[in-house]
């Protein structure tokens, strides 16, 4: 463990609602709870899961299977 502030033990989650904040926050003016819960939720579940690409993951969203990716990868190497 380090210290408080530190960025590099939770990088990954910074990462993420950095994102959830500049790609869907920021987008809206929330009137409700109930309203962000579910535009949050969309995001987070329909969006970035399945559709948004993420450069880890060679451009595709983490919810392709390991199996398609590399099969995929390997096509538009050829």
């Amino acid at each position: 463990m380090s210290r408080a502030g530190c960025p590099y033990d939770n990088a990954v989650m910074e990462r993420y609602f950095n994102t959830l904040k500049y790609e869907c926050v920021y987008q809206y003016e929330f009137h409700t709870k109930e309203k962000m819960d579910e535009i949050i939720h969309t995001f987070a579940f329909e969006y970035y899961n399945k559709m948004r690409p993420h450069t880890y993951n060679n451009g595709f969203p983490p919810i392709i299977p390991l199996e398609k990716l590399d099969t995929t990868v390997a096509t538009l190497l050829d």
